[in-house]
C-alpha cells in the first residue's frame, strides 16, 4: 500500500530527496497525477522510479537521458542443467562476442528497417545521429546495463535478460531537445544544472513538442530493436531458441487514459503494468529477478498502473566505487572493495564477467522488499536466479545521470 506526501503516492519506504523532487514535478505544469514507486531515488530532475501525468506537456528531464531504457528477457527451450558444466565457457564468449561499454561500435553493423524510418528526415537534427545509431545498433553500454543468464529454479529453465536502451543516439537526442527546450541549439553544451531543478516542459500542442515525441518514439524502437539483437546473439551462442518473452521500456513517455482523462504519462525508472501486462524486472547480481504480471485493482489505478524497475539504489556510484581521476580514468577511495564484492556474487552462484563496485549487491536494496510494496499491484509469475552476468568493466565512464 501506499502514503500520500505532499500530495504524491509513495511507495515503500520514503528517500526523502526523491520525495522532495518529485513534490517539485507535481507542482510544476498541468499534473494530473504523480506518484513514486518503491525502488525510487533520487535522479536528474525527476526521480527515478517517479511516474507523472501531464494533462497538456512532455518532459525531456522525466523521460531522461538514457531515452526508452528497459528490459527484454527470454525463456530459452533450453534447461540451466544442460549448460551447468559449460557455464564459465558460455560467459567468456559473451562477454567476448557482445560490446559493452561507452561508445563501442558495433564490429557488424546491423541492417534495421527502422533506419527507413521518415522520421530521421522529417525530425531536424535526427538525420545526423543516424550514422552513430546504426554504428552502437546491438551495443550494451556501460553503468548497470547487462546481459545476464539465468535459472528458473522452479522448473530448471534457462533464461536470457538484457537490460540497456537507445545508447548514444538516445543521449544526444535528450540533450539535443533540453538544449531547444531552454532556447539553446542543439548541439551545445549544456551548461551545469542542478538535479533538484525543476522538470523542463514542452507542450504537446508545439512543434517542438511534437518534434520531440516522434524523436523519442523513434529511440524507443532503436532500443527494442537494440535489446531484440542483442538477445538473439545469445540464442545464437548458446544454440537455443525462445519459448516466451516479456520486453518493456521503464524511461518513456506514453499517451494514457487515466480518471477518464488523456494524459502523456512520464516514467522514469519505472514499468508499465496495466491489467495483464507483463514485466520483467530486475535485482542486483546476487539477488533473484522477476516476471510480474499487472492487477486489475483501485491501487493499481492510483499507481498509474506503474510498479518498480528494478531494487532500487540505496548508495551512490560516488559513494560505492569513489570519486573518478580524469587524468588515470580509475576510481578510488570508495566503500565497496571489489574483492568484496567478487565473494558475494561468486556465494550467490554468479559466473560474473565485468562490472565495478558502483553494481555490487550492497549498493541496492533487496528486490523482495520493493516487490512487497506493490503486492496489491502486480503478481509474480516467475521467479530467476542469476548464474551469469556481464556487463561493462569497473573503469568504464557512465555518461548517464538517470
Amino acid at each position: 500500500m501506499y502514503q500520500v506526501l505532499d500530495g504524491v503516492r509513495v511507495w515503500g519506504k520514503p528517500d526523502l530527496s526523491a520525495v522532495s523532487q518529485m513534490v517539485t514535478c507535481a507542482r510544476t505544469g498541468n499534473v494530473a497525477a504523480a506518484a513514486l514507486m518503491a525502488d525510487h531515488h533520487k535522479g536528474y530532475s525527476q526521480p527515478i522510479g517517479g511516474v507523472v501525468a501531464y494533462r497538456d506537456a512532455v518532459s525531456p528531464s522525466g523521460v531522461g537521458y538514457d531515452i526508452a531504457c528497459g528490459n527484454k528477457a527470454v525463456r530459452t527451450n533450453l534447461k540451466y542443467s544442460q549448460v551447468q558444466a559449460d557455464l564459465p565457457a558460455l560467459m567468456d564468449l559473451i562477454a567476448q562476442t557482445i560490446e559493452f561499454g561507452i561508445g563501442r561500435k558495433n564490429p557488424r553493423p546491423v541492417d534495421h528497417e527502422l533506419f527507413d524510418d521518415p522520421t530521421w528526415r522529417d525530425v531536424k537534427y535526427l538525420g545526423k545521429l543516424k550514422d552513430l545509431a546504426r554504428a552502437q545498433l546491438g551495443t550494451v553500454g556501460s553503468g548497470n546495463h547487462y546481459v545476464d543468464l539465468f535459472v528458473e529454479p522452479a522448473t530448471d529453465d534457462l533464461w536470457v535478460g538484457v537490460h540497456f536502451g537507445s545508447r548514444g543516439f538516445g543521449y544526444k537526442t535528450a540533450s539535443g531537445f533540453l538544449n531547444l527546450a531552454k532556447g539553446r541549439r542543439f548541439s551545445d553544451s549544456a551548461p551545469g544544472e542542478h538535479m533538484d531543478q525543476p522538470p523542463t516542459l514542452i507542450p504537446l500542442d508545439s512543434a517542438l513538442g511534437q518534434d520531440y515525441l516522434r524523436a523519442m518514439q523513434l529511440a524507443g524502437r532503436y532500443a527494442y530493436a537494440g535489446r531484440d539483437y542483442v538477445v538473439e546473439q545469445v540464442l545464437h551462442l548458446l544454440g537455443a531458441t525462445a519459448t516466451f518473452q516479456v520486453h518493456n521500456h521503464h524511461n518513456f513517455a506514453w499517451m494514457e487514459q487515466h480518471g477518464g482523462e488523456q494524459v502523456v504519462v512520464v516514467r522514469k525508472g519505472a514499468t508499465p503494468c496495466f491489467p495483464g501486462q507483463l514485466g520483467f524486472i530486475g535485482g542486483s547480481m546476487a539477488d533473484l529477478s522477476v516476471i510480474v504480471r499487472g492487477k486489475d485493482t483501485p491501487e493499481a489505478r492510483d499507481s498509474l498502473y506503474s510498479t518498480v524497475h528494478g531494487a532500487g539504489r540505496v548508495m551512490s556510484r560516488t559513494q560505492a566505487a569513489g570519486k573518478r581521476n580524469w587524468k588515470k580514468g580509475r576510481r578510488t577511495g570508495g566503500l565497496i572493495r571489489r574483492e568484496d564484492m567478487e565473494r558475494q556474487v561468486r556465494q550467490f552462484g554468479v559466473e560474473l564477467r565485468g562490472a565495478g563496485t558502483d553494481e555490487a549487491p550492497a549498493v541496492y536494496r533487496k528486490l523482495s522488499e520493493v516487490l512487497e510494496a506493490h503486492a496489491g499491484t502486480i503478481e509474480v509469475l516467475h521467479v530467476l536466479k542469476p548464474v551469469g552476468v556481464a556487463m561493462a568493466g569497473e573503469n568504464e565512464l557512465d555518461p548517464y545521470k538517470d
